[in-house]
């Protein structure tokens, strides 16, 4: 995995994601106004006549409340994968739609499944799992901004609401977490940051004074051990073996 700078700013990341989402508001308004029928665009369990809903379900939503629920998320965790992932972030994209459409054809139940929540899921389990696997700081930084927002989805890939897809949350899951296992390689890191100091030569010791400086006594260290009557060299400079010689406040010499 080569190490480099991505080629893609933050803002460029941001803008296409917008453009994108602003597309499902113009769908959805476009219904509303026209009175299209959106949900012929859903995906129905097992039925071969709407096998397209695969690729359509996620382009529609129930109501514009359900479509703000997951404008947000859209945005914010399409952004990080656009900025942190260019070179996988279509292939990335491309498993969580298509996961999470087929997994809601295949074991979802008899419904109309429709609404981009299963790729917001599989936008932030790829997020997450890919973190684990590179563990550069990128990587990381992304997924414990996503954790912080939308940690809550790792409880929404489970059944809760029975007026909710969590069968599509959690093949779209499914489909980010399998794009991390085949796409993590794929991107680029961060090149790491080289200071000037790294490069300085350690200083040297003196050729002359050599690591004597290291041997030197200070003057504020320990001070020499007390020597007791029992000690040999302590009794010849004294001149006397065991004796304690005092003088009183008189002036007066004495020994015991």
């Amino acid at each position: 995995m080569n190490q480099a700078k991505s080629n893609y700013a933050l803002s460029s990341a941001i803008l296409p994601v917008v453009i994108a989402v602003a597309l499902l508001w113009v769908i959805q308004s476009a219904g509303v106004l026209f009175e299209l029928p959106l949900n012929v665009l859903g995906v129905i369990p097992h039925d071969w006549s709407r096998l397209y809903g695969v690729v359509t379900s996620a382009l529609v939503h129930g109501s514009y409340e359900h479509l703000f629920n997951n404008t947000l998320p859209l945005i914010v965790l399409g952004a990080m994968l656009r900025y942190g992932y260019p070179n996988s972030r279509l292939k990335v994209l491309i498993f969580a739609w298509v996961g999470s459409g087929l997994g809601v054809w295949l074991f979802g139940r008899e419904s109309v499944h429709l609404g981009a929540s299963g790729v917001s899921h599989g936008l932030f389990f790829f997020l997450f799992t890919v973190s684990l696997l590179r563990k550069d700081k990128r990587s990381v930084a992304l997924m414990m901004i996503a954790f912080f927002m939308y940690g809550g989805m790792i409880m929404s890939i489970f059944p809760r609401d029975p007026g909710i897809s969590y069968e599509a949350h959690f093949f779209g899951a499914l489909g980010g977490v399998v794009a991390a296992l085949i796409f993590w390689r794929h991107d680029p890191k961060l090149a790491e940051k080289h200071y000037q100091w790294q490069d300085e030569v350690p200083e040297r010791d003196d050729p002359v004074i050599g690591d004597l400086w290291r041997q030197a006594r200070y003057p504020e260290g320990p001070a020499e051990p007390a020597k007791s009557d029992a000690d040999p060299e302590y009794r010849d400079r004294t001149g006397h073996d065991g004796a304690h010689h005092n003088i009183d406040r008189h002036g007066h010499h004495r020994y015991h």
